[in-house]
C-alpha cells in the first residue's frame, strides 16, 4: 500500500530526468460531497526556492524517483488557494478527532489511493507501523512487529470518521460541540496542551462547568492556574466547586493570596469549607493532599442499609473503592470495598465483614511516607486521620506518589475517587 511517507523528501524530476528538487509538501483538496481529500499539488523545494506542480504533471507518483510530464520551461505551476490542506504540516504527527470513537489520535502516516488516474487519502495510520515506515526501517523490523501483529494490530481510520485539529481554525470543526464534549477529559487536555493561550481559551469557553473541571483536573495545577487566569472570577469559583477539594486546593495554591481568598467567598459553604481545611495543611503532607470525598457508614447498618447510604452520595462522589466505617464522632473503626458489601448477605452487619485493622495516616504525614505506605500495602488509596483518629479524607495512589514518579507515569494511574 502507498502511503504519505514514500514521498517525503523525493527527488523530482522533469520529463528530461533534470533535478527540480525534493517534496516538501503534498496539498489536498476537500471538494464538497466527498469524504477524502484529493491529491492536487506537490512542493517541491530546490536550493531554497519552493515551486508547486499540481498532481495531473506527475507521471509515477511512488517512485524512487518523482518524474513529471514535461521539460521544466513548460511545467504548469499550481497556485494555491485557501482550500489546500498541507498534509505534512498540519497533518502527520498531529492530532486528530476520530468522531467515530470519539477519541483524539496523533497521524503517523496516511494511506493514499489511486481512483480513476486521481489520488485520495484514503485512510489514517495511527500504529506504530506509520512510525516505523516514516523513519525508513520497515523491512529491518517488519518481521519482528508481525511477531506480534496479534496484539498490535495495525490501526487504520477511515478519512470519513477524521476531524483534522487545524488549530488556527479550531472553532470552525465541523463536529458539534457535543461531540468534544464527548471526549475523555485525558484527550480534551491533550489538546489544549498544543494548542495556544488564546485557542485553549476558545475550547474551554465551549466546556460547561463540569467537563471543564473535569478537563483541568488531568492537567498540572500550574498550567490550570493559566487557563483560568482571564476567566469571571465567577466561573471560576462555579468549576472550583465542581472539582474534587484537594484539587481545587491545589489551583488555588498556585494563584495570588488576593484571588485566592476572592474566589474562595465566591464559593458555596461547604465546598468552601473543604477547600479551606486542606489549605490549611502544608502541601507535602496527608492533609494537603488529602480529598475530602469520601463515603462513609454507620457501623450499625447491614449490608442492604450500607449498599443504600453509599448510593445516596453519588451526587458527592464520583467514583470509589473503599467505604469508612466511622462512629458519631468520626473516629475511624474500619473500611471494607465494594466487592466486600455486593458480595455480603443484605442483613449482614457491617461490622462483621469490615476490617478493623487497617492502615491510615495521619494529616501531618510527610509524602515521602504515605507513597512508602501505599506501595507497601498495594493501596488505591489511604484514610488519613487525625490524633484523635477522627477520619478527615483519603490520599489517593497517584497523588501519594507523585513527587516520586514521573508526571507521564502518574497520570497513567487511574484516579481512585
Amino acid at each position: 500500500m502507498p502511503f504519505i511517507s514514500h514521498i517525503i523528501n523525493r527527488p523530482v524530476v522533469d520529463s528530461e530526468g533534470d533535478s527540480l528538487g525534493r517534496v516538501e509538501e503534498v496539498y489536498a483538496v476537500q471538494k464538497e460531497g466527498m469524504a477524502h481529500p484529493q491529491l492536487t499539488a506537490l512542493a517541491v523545494r530546490n536550493k531554497g526556492i519552493v515551486t508547486n506542480y499540481p498532481i495531473s504533471e506527475v507521471t509515477v507518483l511512488f517512485s524512487p524517483v518523482i518524474p513529471l510530464a514535461h521539460p521544466i520551461e513548460k511545467l504548469e505551476k499550481y497556485v494555491l488557494t485557501n482550500d489546500e490542506l498541507p498534509l505534512i504540516q498540519d497533518i502527520l504527527d498531529k492530532q486528530i478527532l476520530d468522531t467515530n470513537g470519539i477519541r483524539v489520535v496523533r497521524v503517523n502516516d496516511l494511506e493514499i489511493k489511486r481512483i480513476n488516474g486521481d489520488y485520495y487519502v484514503s485512510n489514517v495510520d495511527i500504529g506504530s507501523m506509520g512510525l516505523v515506515r516514516r523513519m525508513g526501517l520497515t523491512r529491518p523490523v517488519e518481521g519482528v512487529v508481525s511477531l506480534f501483529s496479534k496484539k498490535n494490530p495495525q490501526n487504520f481510520i477511515s478519512w470519513d470518521y477524521v476531524e483534522p485539529l487545524r488549530h488556527d481554525q479550531f472553532m470552525h470543526l465541523k463536529v458539534p460541540v457535543d461531540k468534544i464534549k464527548d471526549l475523555h477529559p485525558a484527550d480534551i487536555a491533550e489538546l489544549i496542551s498544543d494548542m495556544s493561550h488564546s485557542e485553549s481559551g476558545q475550547l474551554l469557553n465551549s466546556l460547561d462547568n463540569e467537563h471543564l473541571a473535569d478537563t483541568l483536573e488531568e492537567l498540572e495545577p500550574d498550567f490550570q492556574a493559566t487557563l483560568v487566569q482571564n476567566m469571571p472570577d465567577e466561573k471560576v469559583a462555579d468549576v472550583l466547586e465542581e472539582m474534587s477539594p484537594d484539587e481545587a486546593a491545589d489551583l488555588l495554591n498556585e494563584m495570588s493570596k488576593e484571588r485566592s481568598e476572592d474566589l474562595l467567598e465566591l464559593m458555596q459553604d461547604e465546598e468552601r469549607d473543604e477547600v479551606k481545611l486542606l489549605l490549611s495543611y502544608p502541601e507535602d503532607t496527608a492533609g494537603g493532599l488529602m480529598t475530602t470525598d469520601v463515603v462513609t457508614v454507620s457501623p450499625d447498618l447491614s449490608a442492604s442499609q450500607a449498599i443504600e447510604a453509599v448510593r445516596a452520595c453519588k451526587e458527592e462522589v464520583d467514583s470509589l473503592i473503599y467505604v469508612y466505617v466511622t462512629d458519631a464522632e468520626k473516629h475511624l473503626l474500619g473500611t471494607f470495598s465494594l466487592s466486600e458489601l455486593i458480595f455480603a448477605q443484605p442483613r449482614t452487619k457491617v461490622t462483621e465483614f469490615m476490617h478493623s485493622k487497617f492502615v491510615a495516616a495521619n494529616v501531618t504525614e510527610k509524602q515521602d511516607k504515605l507513597a512508602e505506605t501505599v506501595s507497601k500495602y498495594n493501596l488505591q488509596a489511604l484514610p488519613v486521620v487525625d490524633d484523635e483518629n477522627r477520619l478527615m479524607g483519603i490520599v489517593t495512589a497517584d497523588d501519594a506518589l507523585d513527587k516520586i514518579l514521573p508526571t507521564a507515569w502518574k497520570k497513567r494511574l487511574p484516579r481512585f475517587y
